[in-house]
C-alpha cells in the first residue's frame, strides 16, 4: 500500500474535494481520483463519494480515516527515528485558550525559525482534556494550567508563567482598597468550576469576604469587557496579553501575593518524539524568560 495514497485521501476528506487536494498536493485532479481509486483497490472497499463539486466519505472511509492519520504520522516518524542527527518531523500539540493566544505564537516562531523541518499539529480544549489525551498518548505535549492533582508516573510537567490574582475595576475606581471592592462591589465571579476559578474563590474564603455576586462565567476577556463597561469588579489571574483592546480598566495587586493559576507544558515520558519534545521544552522556556522580562 503506498503511504502517498493515504495521504490523498486524508488529503481529500480534510479539503473537502479533489480539486482543493490537488492544489494542496501541488498534483493535478486526475491523479487524485486514479490515486483515489487505486486505494480503494487496495483496500477493497469504496472511501470516497462525489457530490457535486464535493466529496463526502463512505461508511468504509469514515472507519479507517483515524488509522490513516496515524500511520501517516507514523511514517513522518520515521525519518526522526532512524536518524538521529535529523531533528524533524511531527509534533502532535494540545493548547487551552490563554498559551495558545499568548505564548504559543511566540514558541512556535522560534521552534519554526530554528528547526523548519518540526511539523506541529494544534489541538484545542480546556486543561482537563488535554491532559487526558496526554496521558492516553494521543498528544506529545499539551500547554495547560497546572492540575490540582497529582500527576502519573508517565507524565512530565514544567512551569513556565505563574500568574498572581488581582482584582480588576473600572479604571476611575483604582484609587480604593481591593478588599472594599470586592466587598461592596458588585462581583463578575470567574468561574469556580475553573481551575483558575477555584483560587479566587479560595481566597474569597480566606479572607471572609462575601460578596454580592452578579455574573459567573469562564471568559477572561469577557470579565474584562464587563468590568469595563462598569458591571462589577472581579478577582481573576493576571494573564498574559492579548487583552481586548481599549478597555479602561485597573489592575490591582492583592494586599496578599497569592498565585492564581500555573500555565505551563505537560508532555509524556514515553512519546517516541520525546527528542523534539525537548526541543520545545528548550525554546518555550527561552521564550518565557523573554516575555518575562520583555
Amino acid at each position: 500500500m503506498d503511504i502517498h495514497f493515504l495521504r490523498t485521501f486524508v488529503a481529500v476528506v480534510d479539503q473537502g474535494s479533489m480539486a482543493a487536494a490537488a492544489r494542496l498536493l501541488n498534483l493535478s485532479p486526475s491523479a487524485i481520483a486514479q490515486q483515489l481509486q487505486a486505494l480503494e483497490r487496495e483496500i477493497g472497499a469504496p472511501l470516497i463519494v462525489r457530490v457535486g463539486r464535493t466529496v463526502r466519505m463512505t461508511e468504509q472511509g469514515g472507519r479507517i480515516l483515524a488509522h490513516a492519520r496515524q500511520l501517516l504520522r507514523d511514517a513522518a516518524d520515521l525519518k526522526s527515528i532512524a536518524n538521529d542527527d535529523a531533528l524533524s518531523g511531527e509534533l502532535h500539540l494540545g493548547a487551552c485558550t490563554t498559551p495558545l493566544m499568548g505564548m504559543l505564537p511566540e514558541i512556535l516562531a522560534r521552534v519554526s525559525a530554528r528547526f523548519p523541518d518540526i511539523t506541529v499539529h494544534i489541538e484545542s480544549g480546556n486543561s482537563a482534556q488535554l491532559y487526558a489525551q496526554v496521558e492516553a498518548g494521543n498528544l506529545d505535549a499539551a500547554f495547560v494550567l497546572e492540575a490540582p492533582y497529582p500527576l502519573p508516573k508517565t507524565s512530565e510537567w514544567r512551569v513556565l508563567r505563574e500568574e498572581p490574582l488581582i482584582v480588576l475595576a473600572p479604571a476611575a475606581q483604582a484609587h480604593r482598597d481591593p478588599h472594599d471592592l470586592l466587598t461592596n462591589e458588585p462581583l463578575i465571579r470567574y468561574d469556580r468550576n475553573q481551575w483558575g476559578g477555584r483560587h479566587a474563590d479560595e481566597y474569597l474564603r480566606k479572607w471572609g469576604i462575601r460578596p454580592h455576586e452578579r455574573f459567573e462565567l469562564n471568559a477572561l476577556n469577557a470579565i474584562a469587557v464587563m468590568v469595563d463597561r462598569g458591571l462589577g469588579v472581579s478577582i481573576v489571574p493576571d494573564w498574559s496579553p492579548p487583552w481586548p483592546e481599549g478597555l479602561n480598566v485597573a489592575r490591582l495587586p492583592l494586599p496578599t501575593a497569592e498565585i492564581g493559576r500555573r500555565i505551563g507544558i505537560v508532555w509524556s515520558r514515553s512519546t517516541i518524539r520525546l527528542r523534539l519534545v525537548n526541543i520545545l521544552l528548550a525554546e518555550a522556556v527561552a521564550a518565557s524568560r523573554a516575555i518575562a522580562h520583555a
